[in-house]
């Protein structure tokens, strides 16, 4: 990791504050607000670098190319995902007990649940 600067120091308070996975474009319009002359290579570069480092987590939604990032060692959470705005919000809580069986012969490592719907300022 290269060392730290207001640019990356910014990035990472802006997904520490929106505590919600964020696009590179929603990093890159927030992390502005504290360092005006940020662009979207340096937000690219700094992602990258901070996923590979392990200090934030990529998150893939099905039938999109873009991903969302996210402060990494959260406990287990689900998202959902507003068909609207785009936007990805964290979604509390996971008994871990799905009812669903695996086929015989399959052990199940993990879960990914996404809700999709309007969130509350598209809803209106």
């Amino acid at each position: 990791m290269e060392r730290k600067t207001k640019q990356r120091n910014a990035i990472l308070a802006t997904l520490a504050a929106e505590n919600r996975p964020l696009s590179t474009q929603e990093i890159l319009e927030n992390a502005q607000k504290k360092v005006p002359n940020l662009g979207i290579a340096t937000v690219y570069r700094a992602v990258r670098e901070f996923v590979d480092a392990g200090q934030i987590t990529a998150i893939n939604l099905p039938g999109d190319p873009s991903q969302r990032y996210e402060i990494k060692g959260k406990h287990h959470h689900h998202h959902f995902w507003c068909r609207a705005c785009g936007k990805l919000f964290e979604l509390e809580g996971c008994s871990g007990k799905l009812n669903i069986k695996t086929p015989k012969g399959f052990k199940t490592e993990l879960h990914e649940v996404i809700f999709r719907g309007l969130c509350p300022k598209c809803k209106t």
